[in-house]
């Protein structure tokens, strides 16, 4: 399953990227098991990724951490209050 994942305000910031296409495991089958795949890089993914108050939304709708992915899906972090 491919899908884009975009991160937005200090998320973006932490991690040096905007969005990124990529592959996921056959492990990886909810957003919630995405972002412990992402927080697994190293220790500034894990602090972007691991605020309680992240907020995520696949297909820009909002979600929780066991809304199911599917191929093509579009995922999105960031944190609780972004800005314009």
């Amino acid at each position: 399953m491919v899908i884009t994942v975009k991160f937005f305000a200090s998320v973006r910031e932490a991690v040096g990227a905007s969005s990124e296409s990529m592959a996921l495991p056959a492990c990886v089958g909810t957003v919630g098991a995405l972002r412990e795949h992402l927080a697994a890089r190293g220790e500034q993914w894990q602090q972007a990724l691991s605020h309680p108050a992240l907020r995520m939304a696949c297909n820009q709708v909002m979600c929780d951490a066991d809304t199911a992915l599917a191929d093509g899906a579009e995922v999105a972090f960031f944190p609780p209050v972004t800005g314009g």
